[in-house]
């Protein structure tokens, strides 16, 4: 799909992978919305791309909130062509810890968030996705979810994250095969550590640990190589129905 004179959705686009992608698709040619619970930061994200980007305030998980959020897209821009879901939670926690088992609302949380939002924005993007006119190859649309590494190799304390990341690889094939007949394609790319807000505010010596952890490049992957990646996919319509990590080759430890 050619991004120049597209339309993007981007779940969590005020900040980290999302707000990359954000920057990168926009400088291609695109129009993007943001979707973002940090209203103050996706304000001022949208307010610096100009007439390019709009900032729609959106909890993923609420179906008036995301389907508010397409039609206003759809207002704003004419059309929806691709979707990406960055937005995400990490909040660790044991299945049994000193304090005892893991609460449940703790796990729901967790997946109601990275698994039932990202599947939330799916759908009703792609809703919008099939009116559009295809091009030469068919294609109507693309979507683009975020799992992580933690899908496969999750460490302790990971449980709840690692059961909505899994999801959201599982969901991908499926998806894809169910979409192949509207041209929509569908991708999951799974990262590794990546420089994000979520880390920043580890101390020099943990970043330092976790950059050994990686065989190459050992360093923390940066936003705008996550961006690429969604860019590559975007471009090239013989990606579709794969999970693509994205984590210079780590496995991760148990713990």
């Amino acid at each position: 799909m050619d991004i120049n004179g597209s339309v993007a959705v981007i779940t969590g686009g005020a900040s980290g992978l999302g707000e990359a992608c954000v920057r990168n698709l926009v400088n291609q040619g695109a129009k993007v919305s943001i979707l973002d619970f940090a209203e103050e930061r996706g304000q001022k994200v949208a307010s610096e791309l100009g007439d390019a980007s709009i900032f729609c305030m959106t909890d993923i998980t609420d179906e008036k909130n995301v389907q508010a959020a397409m039609d206003k897209t759809v207002e704003a821009f004419g059309a929806i062509h691709v979707a990406v879901n960055c937005a995400g939670v990490g909040i660790p926690a044991k299945v049994l810890g000193k304090e005892g088992p893991m609460t449940m609302d703790h796990f729901n949380k967790v997946v109601q968030i990275n698994l039932m939002g990202t599947m939330n924005v799916v759908r009703l993007a792609a809703e919008k996705m099939v009116t559009n006119p295809p091009n030469e190859d068919g294609e109507k649309g693309v979507v683009i979810n975020t799992a992580s590494v933690a899908a496969f190799d999750g460490q302790v304390g990971q449980a709840a994250y690692s059961a909505s990341k899994a999801g959201v690889a599982g969901v991908t094939l499926p998806i894809a095969r169910e979409f192949a007949d509207y041209g929509i394609r569908v991708m999951t790319i799974a990262p590794g550590i990546f420089d994000t807000p979520m880390l920043q505010g580890l101390p020099e010596n943990a970043k330092d640990a976790l950059n050994k952890m990686i065989p190459f490049p050992k360093r923390l992957g940066k936003p705008d190589e996550f961006a690429g990646l969604v860019q590559h996919i975007i471009e090239n319509p013989m990606l579709n129905g794969e999970v693509i990590r994205l984590d210079g080759a780590l496995r991760m430890a148990p713990k």
